[in-house]
């Protein structure tokens, strides 16, 4: 049986979405954050020594890393599916929008959210100097870096509906978070209608709505 590692409001739902597509049986084991750092807890490092989300366990067989456990189930159970054939365009498109999501993608999300809530942790006296230099910095390198791979992700979508043809594959459940998450913090406002499209159509889908309902609360649904 496949267990799904899954800590709260995390990437770890695209695992699930992932496994419903897949229509494989697993076990969800939920994990809180902490309620103050908002980290996973300590009970996560006996699953994997750096304690992170997600991680799989299949049999005797540990995959932490997003991309690498879509790499593995759908290379062990996919049989052909979401994934294009090799020496194809598609194919090429897939690999590469697999491994941008957390290669390109994320970190300038992630910094993003840490300078934004830098003011929020430091003590009174420091809210000023810290929110000061979090705005300098979304000015003079996050914003404008966060705004190319938005346009790039929208142009992407220009002449498929999904990021590698047009039909989904790993690749958009990898590309979901990002996506998301950039919705969720009001990136996506403007002219992105291929972007608010590809998130309306994976929200339709009945194998992500069951991953949502296995996952429990999720704040970028």
């Amino acid at each position: 049986m496949i267990v799904v590692h899954h800590l709260e409001a995390s990437r770890s739902q695209r695992v699930l979405w992932l496994l419903e597509e897949l229509g494989l049986e697993y076990e969800v084991q939920r994990y809180d954050r902490d309620r103050k750092t908002r980290l996973a807890p300590p009970s996560l490092r006996a699953v994997h020594p750096l304690g992170k989300s997600p991680v799989i366990t299949d049999g005797g067989i540990t995959v932490a890393e997003t991309g690498a456990i879509v790499e593995y189930l759908i290379g062990t159970y996919g049989k052909g599916r979401l994934i294009p054939p090799e020496g194809t365009d598609e194919r090429r498109r897939y690999t590469y929008w697999l491994h941008h999501a957390e290669g390109s993608a994320m970190p300038f999300l992630v910094m993003k959210l840490v300078f934004d809530e830098m003011p929020k942790q430091a003590p009174f006296v420091l809210k000023p100097l810290m929110r000061a230099i979090g705005n300098k910095v979304g000015d003079a390198f996050l914003d404008p870096n966060l705004g190319a791979n938005i346009r790039f992700w929208e142009d992407a979508l220009a002449n498929s509906a999904w990021f590698a043809g047009d039909a989904p594959t790993g690749a958009d459940i990898m590309m979901s978070f990002p996506i998301e998450a950039a919705n969720t913090r009001g990136l996506l406002r403007g002219n992105y209608p291929r972007l608010n499209a590809f998130l309306a159509a994976i929200h339709a889908r009945p194998a992500w709505q069951r991953a949502l309902e296995r996952g429990g609360p999720y704040p970028f649904a």
